[in-house]
């Protein structure tokens, strides 16, 4: 007998009495039946973790009601000390009227390189998904998140989620985002704002990405 056939014979033994099913069989017949992602709200306890985790990575998490996300989104980037913003095609236009009183606003259609992004302060998007497990949040670049490029270049990211796009883990979140795919487009995950470390392990911020991430959690 040969090495080849010398492991397929002791893996055929070791696993001769296994009868439980795959994770994967078991993962769909779990789902059987459940409400879909996304179309119930997560419990108070799911949205805590979900802003403890991001706040570990030395975001800035701010929770407040739907109706005042526009405020968090100008209060925090004048906070900062921010001139410029560019915003998606697609979001919300009570947001981009409130950054018009006080920022210069740039449309994605008007930052088309990566230079003319260079020179913008900022950039507020909404998201995808939160997954509160691990303080991750998903962009699926949809037009309210506009192309990647948008979350890469800026220094500063202000990106706003909603309750109810908070999952707890990284299974339900999956289920979500192959859900919700009509079609396919790039994703982002976003665990903090961008870090890494030198040849000296000196830390490192805004090589990847924005040194600042501010996390607007909206309520109901």
């Amino acid at each position: 007998m040969g090495a080849r056939e010398e492991i397929l014979a002791r893996v055929r033994s070791a696993t001769a009495d296994v009868t439980t099913e795959s994770r994967l069989d078991a993962t769909s017949r779990r789902s059987e039946g459940r409400v879909p992602a996304g179309r119930r709200n997560p419990s108070e306890e799911t949205v805590e973790l979900f802003a403890e985790n991001v706040a570990d990575y030395e975001a800035t998490v701010v929770r407040v009601p739907a109706d005042a996300v526009a405020e968090a989104i100008v209060e925090q980037l004048r906070s900062l000390g921010r001139r410029s913003v560019v915003t998606p095609s697609g979001l919300d236009a009570g947001w981009v009227d409130a950054l018009r009183g006080e920022f210069e606003v740039v449309a994605e259609t008007d930052a088309t390189s990566a230079q003319a992004l260079d020179v913008i302060d900022a950039v507020v998007t909404a998201a995808a998904v939160g997954i509160a497990t691990t303080g991750t949040i998903v962009l699926d670049h949809a037009p309210d998140q506009g192309r990647r490029a948008l979350t890469l270049v800026p220094d500063t990211h202000v990106c706003v989620i909603r309750e109810d796009q908070i999952e707890h883990d990284v299974p339900e979140s999956v289920t979500r985002l192959h859900a919700e795919a009509a079609h396919a487009r790039p994703l982002t995950w976003i665990s903090g704002p961008s870090a890494t470390s030198d040849i000296e392990l000196q830390r490192v911020e805004g090589v990847h990405g924005p040194r600042t991430l501010v996390v607007v959690i909206a309520g109901a």
